[in-house]
């Protein structure tokens, strides 16, 4: 049996590791390179981008299946915490495209726009960068074009919503 080198074993081990899903650091990209964000134009109140925002969805034939005013709950928990609402949209039709091709894109689903206060009482519209997806799935050019469509959708009901466009 022939003998490992220690460089070989440490070369092994990095393979091994990155095999498993611990990638070195650097090439692993931050949580904030993975995310759309979109900051509320002065005036707009978190109000109105919500308003503006379920108006915008489903003027697009995008519907609000889900609602979760996080600091809400965690209030009534005792915890206090700025305002974050999350709400969930869904084009059934595409969904049922999406995961038929490949159950993994079930995990993205329902599509998601967090309202969110930062720390310095700024308040943002942030959701999954969906161009990571899509750049990463393999898609007929039929789906590629809703996966699109989904992403300029989305893009659309935040950009209402973070400009307070009724």
């Amino acid at each position: 049996m022939r003998k490992l080198t220690l460089a070989a074993l440490l070369a092994l081990l990095s393979l091994l590791v990155t095999a498993v899903g611990f990638a070195e650091p650097a090439a692993m990209p931050k949580i904030a390179d993975t995310v759309l964000k979109m900051p509320l134009a002065e005036g707009v109140s978190a109000d109105d981008a919500i308003e503006s925002m379920k108006l915008r969805a489903n003027a697009l034939n995008f519907k609000l299946v889900a609602h979760l005013p996080l600091s809400q709950q965690l209030k009534s928990m005792g915890i206090e915490s700025k305002r974050v609402e999350i709400f969930q949209f869904c084009d059934a039709a595409i969904a049922h495209e999406m995961i038929s091709h490949d159950i993994d894109f079930s995990a993205y689903l329902p599509c998601r726009i967090t309202l969110i206060e930062d720390q310095a009482g700024h308040t943002w519209l942030v959701t999954l960068d969906l161009d990571m997806v899509i750049r990463t799935a393999e898609l007929s050019p039929g789906l590629l074009e809703k996966a699109i469509k989904v992403r300029d959708t989305l893009r659309e009901i935040m950009e209402a919503g973070a400009s307070g466009d009724l």
